[in-house]
């Protein structure tokens, strides 16, 4: 008895088309759906900021400001050589949770050391930047 087709069966043949017509509708729905657009609106503004905050980085160092960071007992402790302002200004900037970053103003101690209270911390890699209220000058240091 002789089957009654003679190709495969048409789902068979089909199927690789009718998968890349289906894949194809997918790319273009998450394409439009998903617009990226641009990582920052003021990308121009933003590098010229960069350029500023490497000018307060090389103004310190024109100045010989130079800052030592002391951790103990729930303290911090900055020695600064150079200028002494009336505060300073730290921030503690978390290298992947910008949710734990964290501000805090230092109070002169007496002969150009500075101190604060300092919250626990959570684990990972910090960034500290040091600055002037003024921002004429600032310190970054990758750890603590």
């Amino acid at each position: 008895m002789t089957p009654w087709y003679k190709e495969p069966w048409p789902w068979i043949v089909m199927a690789p088309p009718a998968a890349a017509v289906l894949a194809g509708i997918a790319t273009l729905w998450i394409a439009v759906a998903s617009a990226d657009g641009l990582v920052a609106d003021d990308y121009y503004k933003r590098g010229l900021a960069v350029n500023a905050v490497t000018r307060r980085e090389q103004a310190a160092e024109r100045r010989g400001i130079a800052a030592q960071f002391e951790r103990e007992a729930g303290r911090l402790r900055v020695r600064l050589h150079g200028d002494a302002p009336a505060a300073l200004l730290l921030k503690f900037v978390h290298a992947t949770r910008a949710g734990h970053d964290l501000h805090l103003r230092l109070e002169p101690a007496g002969a150009g050391v500075y101190e604060a209270a300092l919250p626990q911390l959570a684990a990972g890699r910090w960034r500290l930047i040091l600055e002037d209220p003024r921002g004429e000058w600032r310190i970054v240091k990758e750890e603590l």
